[in-house]
């Protein structure tokens, strides 16, 4: 499986080639699967799921002009029958998997079985947006925030800080974006002081390449990569 961790989606030509380059032809003749799950926990989820869809959220995707799209929802697959979905994601050129809560999107590529397929999609590209790109990554930054969101009950904070480790590193999105005062460049740092792992701090105009074992940097905008 190939990677392309954004922060906000195909925002640049940069990125926008690089997606490209991963899928190895036009984006206009491949197929892809969108994920909007992640959403779902919000007050406002229905309607921003509904946007991401629909190609019309802030962050490019699912808009982009595709041969096809179609909508996987992770919270279904547990009740139909594995003939009925797998066939479509391996035949899938790319897996959008939108932004939202990431301790809730881990649950569900879990418990929906996605997650134990994902290694062997080997040719697949997965791009990500925000939350959809830090769940591929080895530790979730945003696992405070995730908490408030858990029903009562739940044994889902137990895994708050889980992600799906499909790489060996953490991603921190939306650096320096206005008005979100954990995505400042200190408070990334203080984060990925005791992350334990390397991490990327990356900005909407930026994305993580993970291609054959290799990472590479794409972008138009501000990043860092902090050691712990």
């Amino acid at each position: 499986m190939q990677l392309l961790l954004t922060s906000a989606g195909i925002s640049n030509p940069s990125i926008a080639a690089a997606l490209e380059s991963l899928l190895g032809k036009p984006v206009a003749e491949s197929t892809a699967l969108l994920i909007p799950t992640a959403v779902h926990p919000f007050p406002d989820g229905a309607s921003m799921a509904w946007r991401a869809i629909r190609g019309e959220a802030d962050s490019p995707l699912a808009g982009l002009g595709w041969k096809s799209v179609g909508v996987l929802e992770l919270t279904a697959l547990p009740t139909i029958r594995d003939e009925s979905w797998m066939p479509a994601v391996r035949e899938a050129d790319a897996l959008l998997v939108w932004g939202g809560d990431v301790l809730y999107l881990c649950d569900w590529m879990r418990r929906s079985g996605l997650a134990a397929l994902l290694p062997s999609l080997e040719s697949t590209v997965y791009v990500g947006v925000s939350a959809g790109s830090v769940a591929a990554t080895s530790r979730n930054c945003d696992a405070e925030f995730d908490l408030r969101f858990v029903p009562d009950g739940s044994d889902m904070a137990a895994e708050a800080e889980q992600t799906l480790g499909l790489v060996d590193f953490a991603l921190y999105p939306h650096l320096d974006r206005p008005g979100m005062e954990d995505a400042t460049l200190p408070a990334i740092e203080r984060w990925a002081a005791q992350a334990g792992v390397p991490t990327y701090a990356i900005d909407d105009q930026t994305a993580v390449v993970v291609a054959d074992g290799a990472v590479e940097v794409v972008s138009e905008g501000t990043w860092r990569l902090l050691t712990p």
